[in-house]
C-alpha cells in the first residue's frame, strides 16, 4: 500500500467497462496477432498485441507471457524478425519466439514513448501520481482481460521486460498479483546509485531522462525491495556483462539482497540471475527455461 500509494501513486477505485476492440493483424506458420485496444480510465486505454498459438486445442487453457517492449519502443519491436534492425538486436523477437513455444503472449504499449511522455511525469508528481501510476491502471486491466479469455489460465500469467519494460518488470508486479513471476532484463540495478552518482557516466545525471527520479524511492523501495513485495511468486533477472546502463558489481550487490531473502524464505528455486556475455539486449536462455519451469508449460521437444 505504500508503495502504491506513496510512492508510485494510485488512481482511484472504479474501472470502466474494457470495451475490447480486437483486429487481426499478422498470420505467421506457428501464431497469428491480434491488435487489441482496451478502455482503462476515462480518456486513457490501452493497446497491444495478442499472439495466439495455432495449435491451441478446443477448451485449452495456457499460461501466458506479457512481453514488455523499452523506452521508444512499440509492440511491433518485440515481434519484429528482421536481423538488420536495430530492435531485433535488443528484443531478438522475443514474442514471436515464445509463442512458437506454445505460450500465448500479449506485448502491450507502454507510454514512455515520443516528446510528451516526460511531461506526464512531470504534471503527475504534484497530484501524487507518476507515469507508472497510468502503466499499472493499464496493467490491471491487460491483466483483467487476459484473465477472462477462454484461452488463457489466469493462474499462470508471467511478465517478461527490457530496459524500460525492465523497470516495469519491479513495479507493476510489485502491485498487481495478478502476474504469478516476473523477469526484468537490461534494468536491474542499485537505483539510487544509477540515479544520482556522478562518477559514473551511465548514471541518470548524465541522461536525457530526467524523468526517472520517482517520490521518494531512495528513501522507501529499492529494487530488493521491489523484488521483495513480488516474493513469494518466481523472479529473475537477466544481465548482460556489457550492458551500459549498469555495473556488474552493482547489479550483484542488489540482487544478493533478493537472494538472500528466497533462501530464508526456504524457496531458492525461485529466484535467478543469469550473466552472458552480451550488451543491452534479451538473451533468452535461462529465461525461456525459467519461464516454462514456473508457468508449467514443456519445453519444445518434451
Amino acid at each position: 500500500e505504500k508503495f502504491w500509494s506513496g510512492v508510485i501513486g494510485r488512481f482511484p477505485s472504479g474501472k470502466v467497462p474494457l470495451n475490447p476492440r480486437t483486429r487481426p493483424i499478422l498470420d505467421r506458420p506457428a501464431w497469428i496477432a491480434h491488435e487489441v485496444v482496451l478502455d482503462v480510465l476515462p480518456e486513457v486505454f490501452a493497446w497491444g498485441y495478442l499472439l495466439l498459438p495455432k495449435n491451441l486445442k478446443p477448451g485449452e487453457r495456457r499460461p501466458v507471457v506479457v512481453a514488455q517492449h523499452g523506452l521508444e519502443g512499440l509492440p511491433a519491436d518485440v515481434i519484429n524478425e528482421d536481423p538488420t534492425t536495430r530492435t531485433f538486436g535488443a528484443y531478438k523477437a522475443f514474442a514471436a519466439r515464445l509463442a512458437e513455444r506454445g505460450f500465448i503472449v500479449f506485448a502491450p504499449h507502454n507510454p514512455y514513448r515520443g516528446p510528451d511522455f516526460r511531461p506526464l511525469q512531470r504534471k503527475a508528481h504534484p497530484l501524487g501520481l507518476s507515469l507508472f501510476s497510468f502503466i499499472t491502471a493499464q496493467h490491471e486491466r491487460i491483466l483483467d482481460w487476459l484473465g477472462g479469455l477462454p484461452q488463457v489460465d489466469p493462474a499462470r500469467i508471467g511478465f517478461y521486460g527490457l530496459s524500460y519494460g525492465g523497470s516495469t518488470a519491479m513495479r507493476v508486479p510489485a502491485l498487481l498479483d495478478g502476474y504469478a513471476l516476473s523477469i526484468c532484463s537490461a534494468d536491474f540495478n542499485e537505483w539510487i546509485g544509477k540515479n544520482v552518482t556522478t562518477e559514473w557516466t551511465g548514471s541518470y545525471m548524465f541522461s536525457k531522462e530526467w524523468e526517472m527520479p520517482e517520490w521518494d524511492l531512495g528513501n522507501t523501495f529499492g529494487y530488493a525491495e521491489m523484488a521483495a513485495l513480488i516474493a513469494p511468486r518466481p523472479f529473475m533477472v537477466e544481465r548482460g556483462h556489457a550492458d551500459g546502463v549498469g555495473i556488474d558489481e552493482w547489479v550483484a550487490f542488489e540482487y544478493a539482497k533478493v537472494r538472500r531473502l528466497y533462501d530464508r524464505l526456504g524457496i531458492p528455486d525461485r529466484s535467478e540471475i543469469e550473466y552472458f556475455n552480451g550488451p543491452h539486449t534479451i538473451h533468452g536462455v535461462g529465461s525461456y527455461a525459467f519461464l516454462h519451469r514456473h508457468l508449467s508449460w514443456p519445453e519444445p521437444g518434451r
